[in-house]
């Protein structure tokens, strides 16, 4: 299954979300101070967030969905085609 917003492990998509929100809150609390140039976090908070915030958690709920589905595979035996 071929993912577009999720990542193949939990911990990443749970790390770049992370990372996302961080390059967001010194984003807008830098502009205070250093101006312009702090808002060039905010392209690292949308390639983070592989869009927008909703976007990331589509990509979470894909991620959770394919952990469960290959977990079954594997209690089943089953394979996909």
């Amino acid at each position: 299954m071929a993912m577009v917003y999720g990542n193949r492990s939990l911990r990443m998509h749970l790390l770049r979300g992370t990372i996302g929100v961080a390059a967001l809150v010194l984003a807008l609390r830098g502009y205070q101070s250093v101006g312009w140039p702090a808002l060039g976090l905010l392209g690292i908070t949308i390639w983070m967030f592989k869009g927008c915030p909703m976007c990331w958690t589509i990509g979470l709920f894909e991620t959770l969905a394919s952990k469960i589905h290959a977990r079954s595979d594997r209690e089943t035996g089953s394979r996909r085609v």
